[in-house]
């Protein structure tokens, strides 16, 4: 194999690759030897039928897909060989091909531009730890020790209040007859919530252990029997107990009813979950901070076919006319993403690294958790479209390469109180907002939210596959 590089412009090569024709025939003869065995042909044996006969019967077929292998291990080891990653898919056009024939053609390529990434080690964001005050702690403690009410059974005589539990059997009519499920047994109600019928609470205010009471309430919209909503209905309540709020003791009890060892470790256990609430979003302003940082390099030229590629992207649902006023504003959006994707994929590829499937696995399973209730859809939805699975795949490796760069840049740690982190946050959110009010008053009729969706760089998938896969060959 014979390989000639030009360059055409920029970034823009045609690579000629030459095969002689001696060694096309010695991968024809391969495959007429590999399909030998299996051709039956009347009049010759299994394994014996002559070349000749093999190839007037499948030469075309044969060729075709000795080409196809050919142009796909020629071209990929060219590019490799001269180190040329494409941007985008490569086109092939043959010059000169058929069989006993030399194979000549032109591998026309975009190529990824030098990127330099030694000086994101001189890069300097702010890094937060968020020190919880003992307070904060116990404060989040008494909350779930009062959403967590012990009740104790009240002297018989004691009447029904707000706040208090009762239990009773029940049997309802409406115009004086029965109706399916108009009975219950032992129901549970916490007077003042609310939570059975609108106004019946309220009506049991006063009862005592022992009593009958007849309470009056308009079944709800969403009754099952249809035919009886909005009337009203009488339940006659037999009270079988009232209980009176107990205020719930928080001691080591308390806390391994939470699944804590005692109740220091119930601390240290709600100190870390507000530490991690503002963790998460804290991180996320630092690694934002990097990206930044990383738009500031500079990089030589920008693929136009990437450009193209990805205002495509940013233009999906528009109207042509809305496309066309908001090209300009996209190709600076798309030329600052593109850039951000160059570099931390050259970073990724000098590092070495690599998504592995627990990984992806795990992050799968992270989006399953995120969805309680929806477990099976969302595990059938990514089970059914590897497309979303690529992207997590994405998702997991930008967060490596963010996670090394934290490790090798400058970090200037800070440790914070709560209420300090909740000012920088917020401090966040308005500046975003402005910028995105800033940016939609650059164009009319620019869909803001739609480009800041889509607001990390080109997927690994997307340039780093590519040298693998060639458009169909133009067979001249």
């Amino acid at each position: 194999m014979k390989v000639t590089v030009e360059n055409k412009k920029g970034l823009n090569k045609d690579v000629k690759v030459f095969v002689d024709k001696k060694t096309m025939n010695s991968y024809m003869d391969e495959k007429y030897e590999e399909i030998k065995s299996s051709v039956n042909l009347k009049g010759f044996r299994p394994g014996k039928v002559p070349k000749e006969i093999l190839r007037r019967q499948f030469g075309k077929a044969v060729f075709s897909e000795v080409l196809d292998k050919v142009l796909k291990d020629t071209s990929t080891k060219a590019l490799e060989e001269n180190k040329i990653k494409p941007a985008g898919q490569p086109k092939l056009d043959l010059k000169t091909y058929g069989e006993d024939k030399d194979l000549e053609y032109i591998i026309s390529v975009t190529e990824l531009p030098k990127v330099e990434v030694k000086s994101i080690e001189n890069i300097k964001f702010d890094e937060y730890t968020v020190k919880i005050d003992p307070k904060e702690a116990d404060k989040r403690i008494s909350d779930i020790a009062k959403n967590q009410p012990n009740f104790k059974e009240a002297k018989n005589e004691t009447k029904a209040k707000l706040g208090d539990l009762v239990i009773f059997n029940y049997t309802a009519t409406v115009d004086e007859k029965t109706f399916k499920g108009n009975e219950g047994k032992n129901t549970q109600l916490t007077l003042g919530k609310d939570l059975f019928l609108k106004g019946f609470d309220n009506q049991l205010v006063g009862v005592k252990k022992g009593d009958k009471k007849t309470v009056e309430a308009v079944l709800p919209e969403n009754f099952p029997e249809k035919d009886l909503v909005n009337k009203k209905a009488k339940f006659v309540c037999e009270i079988l107990t009232i209980k009176n709020p107990e205020e719930v003791k928080i001691n080591d009890e308390f806390a391994k009813n939470l699944g804590a060892k005692d109740l220091n470790d119930l601390k240290s256990l709600i100190s870390k979950q507000i530490n991690d609430e503002y963790k998460n979003s804290l991180d996320r302003l630092s690694k934002n901070q990097i990206l930044r940082e990383i738009e500031k390099f500079k990089v030589s030229e920008i693929p136009e076919n990437l450009i193209e590629e990805e205002v495509k992207i940013l233009s999906q649902g528009m109207n042509e006319e809305d496309a066309k006023n908001s090209k300009k504003n996209f190709e600076e959006i798309a030329k600052k993403r593109i850039k951000v994707g160059l570099i931390l994929n050259e970073f990724g590829d000098q590092n070495k690294i690599k998504v592995t499937e627990q990984e992806l696995q795990m992050e799968v399973q992270k989006q399953i958790r995120m969805m309680p209730g929806q477990e099976k859809m969302v595990m059938d939805f990514y089970q059914k479209n590897p497309s979303a699975v690529a992207s997590l795949r994405g998702t997991v490796y930008e967060d490596k390469i963010i996670n090394l760069i934290k490790e090798k840049a400058k970090s200037n740690k800070k440790e914070i109180s709560k209420t300090e982190a909740e000012k920088i946050l917020k401090e966040s959110q308005e500046q975003n907002n402005k910028t995105i009010s800033k940016d939609s008053n650059k164009e009319k009729k620019i869909p803001v939210k739609k480009a800041e969706a889509k607001k990390s760089p080109p997927k690994k998938a997307k340039i780093k596959n590519s040298p693998k896969k060639t458009k169909k060959v133009s067979k001249k």
